[in-house]
């Protein structure tokens, strides 16, 4: 049962992934311990994605996520509907490695960086090592770990 969950749940990423439109439809948010140690959330755009182990978003080195990172790696990425919730805890790290940076560009970044070799281009990936899933059309849950 586990398997048929995560199956719909890694649906509903690789739609948010690489998601050029309008409103909310392709955000995630990501939760971040801030340098008082509060939670803090951010809602970011999902670049790449491997089903539910890992997914990428884009930043900047002086953003206030790359500076909590730098702090405190363990994080939470929450993605929600009236639909379904899909939360998955984990770590996250600052990628600059280029063909990373090249495998998860993709043309709507162009509005703030030049290209995946601007140095402001930063990628987070996040890796999931445990997750909780829940979708309301037949009340399904699973949670576990990877």
């Amino acid at each position: 049962m586990n398997r048929e969950i995560i199956k719909k749940a890694e649906e509903v990423i690789a739609s948010k992934a690489n998601y050029v439109g309008g409103g909310m439809e392709g955000y995630a948010v990501l939760a971040l311990i801030d340098e008082s140690g509060s939670p803090t959330a951010s809602a970011l755009t999902i670049a790449k994605a491997d089903g539910i182990k890992w997914l990428t978003f884009a930043t900047s080195p002086d953003s206030n996520k790359a500076a909590r990172i730098a702090k405190c790696n363990r994080a939470s990425v929450c993605i929600a509907s009236s639909e379904y919730n899909i939360t998955l805890v984990g770590s996250v790290e600052i990628v600059t490695d280029a063909e990373m940076k090249k495998a998860t560009w993709f043309e709507p970044m162009s509005c703030m960086w030049s290209g995946p070799d601007d140095p402001n281009f930063y990628v987070l990936r996040f890796n999931t090592e445990r997750y909780n899933l829940f979708f309301a059309d037949d009340d399904s849950e699973a949670t576990g770990t990877l």
